[in-house]
């Protein structure tokens, strides 16, 4: 594991990077999360044009080990899944903040209170290795 937590995103306690792309977010799930969860075997995605709020369960990851929720970071519409995941969900371990993003989004709004910067994402994740 590399612990690259890039400077770029935006983060959610529940493991969730943010990209601000002009109008639209992309959000996959962080190198550490993908880590926690080992080699990915399957992954289920929402659907396009639905509408989600902030911490709704919206995706699955499933691994060898164990399955998890992904939860919306931020309020939006889904305009764009990642469909390479579904014949390679390994694109999430191999790359998770590039070719292993998720979903992308419209968001609802423009400001993002809940989100972490990646100092304070990466100290919320060595208090949990305590």
């Amino acid at each position: 594991m590399t612990n690259s937590v890039p400077k770029t995103l935006k983060y959610s306690k529940t493991h969730e990077w943010i990209r601000q792309d002009e109008d639209v977010v992309t959000i996959g799930i962080t190198d550490h999360a993908q880590c926690m969860l080992g080699d990915l075997v399957y992954v289920e995605l929402p659907h396009i044009e639905t509408s989600l709020e902030l911490g709704q369960e919206c995706a699955v990851v499933e691994s060898v080990k164990a399955a998890a929720d992904i939860y919306c970071p931020v309020p939006g519409e889904i305009v764009e899944i990642n469909e390479s995941l579904f014949d390679s969900p390994q694109l999430v371990n191999e790359d998770p903040y590039g070719k292993g993003w998720l979903f992308r989004l419209r968001p609802f709004e423009s400001t993002f209170r809940e989100l972490l910067s990646a100092d304070e994402y990466t100290k919320q994740v060595a208090s949990e290795a305590h």
